[in-house]
């Protein structure tokens, strides 16, 4: 890969987690349009619900979730009240007839919560909603939190997927971004997940951290390999001090610049496939007879705010402070700061205060946008069917691009297909189709 393809793609782009972009949500999407586009999801509709705990017991200095420290229980007590009000507005506003096919739970650290409130928050899921025979249950788990009864609690309330955060192994690398957790800790929590019947494990590993080199990165690798999680995420390190205030705690003459970035990236990349892992998408591995590795062969591969995803749900409902949800009609976005969020709850039973309604050129954008990001191409033929009234001008962009930027992108006949140098960088023409990104709200990160 030369330098030059590198300098020119590599510059700061969306993660398109979504389109249009949470950059891009105004205020004129608040509870009152929320309950309406609720109220629409009906009979043959499924759902998947998203849960914030944005709580740590530690402030890790490279996190951009939206989380807050805390050593007292009692702040999470009192926002498990207000989630618990909310989620029952919501299940009242959600015909029974829609199905719920998958819950996440996300933070912060979700395996904070003490085991008892663990249980009766799935208790209370259940009686909002109706859930599928089938559904599959995720939740996102700090090493440090889990003890046996917590463990316990997560066997009870049927987490089929344990999402581990690791980072970097290297005991420089973690204490440089506050993240101290042991090779020896990660694999006792795969071991007990597993001995209680979960049956697929997610590890995340980053680049591009501070004192991180391909050697310390290569053996983080081989570690987290040894442990044969069934997907493995590999994102690349995020550094927006701008918007996370608390990575000014990261040393900047630390971090590696963006050609080594790349490099790790690529190692990194090869040493999974060697272990027999199938790559998806820009940055997500799984074993090939898991069931993102089958989406993916199958072209039935998503992208949402968890990132690549096999959930074909038609609705994913957002539960928390700062939680996204994604319905039919449009994003809609929960209050950031807890207490207005419960306040708001509390009052009300929602907390909904900016989204964005999707025009039918906003569905068409996320669809190429969403194809491009999963399979790294879309049909021409197939984008005229779905938008026959509209397509053309996508059609003149992607002939534009083709032309214009061959080193990542062509036309391959009917079929609009980034070139094998032009899948690292599979964001960056992303953004060419992104009719939002040029009124320059938000910041980002870099593609690579």
């Amino acid at each position: 890969m030369s330098q030059i393809l590198l300098q020119k793609f590599s510059g700061a782009v969306p993660r398109y987690t979504s389109y249009p972009t949470a950059p891009h949500f105004h205020e004129g999407i608040g509870s009152s349009v929320y309950r309406q586009w609720l109220r629409a999801l009906g009979a043959g509709q499924t759902l998947s619900l998203y849960l914030h705990i944005p709580y740590c017991d530690r402030l890790c200095w490279f996190c951009a979730c939206h989380t807050k420290h805390t050593l007292k229980y009692e702040p999470i007590r009192a926002y498990l009240t207000s989630l618990k009000r909310e989620i029952a507005e919501i299940g009242q506003n959600v015909s029974k007839d829609a199905v719920v096919t998958a819950v996440h739970f996300g933070g912060g650290s979700p395996t904070m919560l003490l085991p008892e409130d663990m249980t009766t928050l799935m208790v209370d899921l259940r009686a909002a909603f109706t859930f599928s025979d089938s559904v599959e249950i995720s939740v996102e788990m700090d090493p440090n939190d889990l003890d046996e009864p917590r463990y316990d609690a997560l066997a009870a309330i049927g987490m089929t997927r344990a999402s581990l955060g690791v980072q970097d192994f290297n005991p420089k690398v973690q204490e440089t971004i506050n993240r101290i957790q042991t090779f020896e800790q990660t694999r006792s929590v795969v071991e007990a997940v597993r001995a209680r019947g979960v049956r697929s494990v997610n590890c995340d590993v980053l680049y591009g951290l501070p004192y991180q080199t391909l050697e310390t990165l290569r053996e983080t690798i081989s570690d987290i390999v040894s442990l044969g999680p069934d997907r493995i995420a590999l994102f690349g390190y995020a550094h927006v001090p701008w918007m996370k205030k608390h990575q000014k705690m990261i040393p900047e003459a630390a971090l590696p610049d963006t050609a080594e970035r790349f490099l790790q990236m690529q190692e990194a990349a090869r040493m999974l496939v060697e272990a027999g892992y199938q790559p998806i998408g820009i940055d997500h591995f799984a074993k090939p007879d898991d069931s993102l590795a089958n989406a993916e062969r199958n072209g039935e591969l998503r992208r949402n705010f968890q990132g690549y995803t096999d959930d074909p749900a038609n609705a994913l409902i957002g539960l928390g402070a700062s939680s996204i949800g994604q319905l039919p009609q449009g994003y809609v976005q929960n209050m950031h700061a807890t207490s207005e969020y419960q306040r708001m709850v509390d009052e009300t039973g929602l907390a909904a205060v900016r989204g964005i309604a999707l025009t039918d050129g906003d569905r068409m954008r996320a669809w190429v946008i969403e194809r491009l990001m999963c399979n790294f191409g879309f049909s021409i033929a197939e984008l005229r069917t779905l938008y026959p009234r509209i397509a053309e001008t996508v059609i003149a962009e992607a002939r534009v691009a083709a032309r214009d930027l061959p080193e990542v992108c062509r036309l391959d006949g009917d079929v609009f297909l980034l070139t094998d140098d032009g899948r690292p960088f599979a964001r960056s023409v992303a953004a060419v189709f992104d009719a939002y990104l040029a009124n320059g709200k938000g910041r980002h990160s870099l593609a690579v």
